[in-house]
Order: C-alpha cells, then structure tokens, then sequence
C-alpha cells in the first residue's frame, strides 16, 4: 500500500492507502474521491482523470507518453503539471504524491 493525498478542487484533502499496482485513478475512484472520474475504465480515452501533480513530485513519475499528450487536449485548464490519473501506476515510489483535481473534468 502507498499513500497517496488527494485534493479536491474546493480544497478538500484525503489521504488514502492505495494498493500497489493500481492507477492513481483507480486508488480515487475504489475510494469515491470527488472529481476524479475515470469515465473510461483507465483506458486513456477520456482524459476525465485529469490532475494536476506539485512540480516536487513530477520527477517521481513516468515519463508522459504521446498518447495521454493527446488525451489532456480534451481536459479543462490543462498546465505544465497536468497528468492523467490513469496512467499513473501506484507503487512504493509514489509514498506521499500529492494529487489535485481541476474545478471540473470537461
């Protein structure tokens, strides 16, 4: 399990004990976090698990590949620290990341 903190867009903070192995995205919607929809199962199709990750925590990540690129072109006020939730595998090497959702997922 690897805590992971998510923020709501009003600000609201939940620390939850993700599996290992799960999406961020999957970790958000087992535990019904508000604002994270992962509308298409995580198959990075909707872009509806868009979140903003703190510039301390992007270096942790996988590198973005072209086609979550393409997907955040359907998100709402997509910026330099937007990943898609879904393509974001949970492990040990994430203890601590800190996740944001936007005001809204279209």
């Amino acid at each position: 399990m690897t805590n992971i903190q998510y923020i709501e867009a009003d600000g609201t903070e939940h620390q939850v004990d993700v599996p290992d192995g799960l999406s961020v995205m999957e970790g958000a919607v087992r535990y019904a976090i508000p604002g994270i929809d992962g509308d298409c199962g995580g198959l990075c199709a909707c872009a509806t698990c868009h979140v903003y990750i703190r510039d301390q925590d992007l270096p942790r990540l996988a590198p973005m590949r072209e086609l979550e690129r393409d997907m955040l072109d359907f998100a709402f006020d997509v910026r330099p620290q937007s990943r898609l939730a879904c393509q974001l595998r949970v492990s040990p090497a994430l203890e601590g990341l800190v996740v944001q959702a936007p005001a809204r997922q279209y």
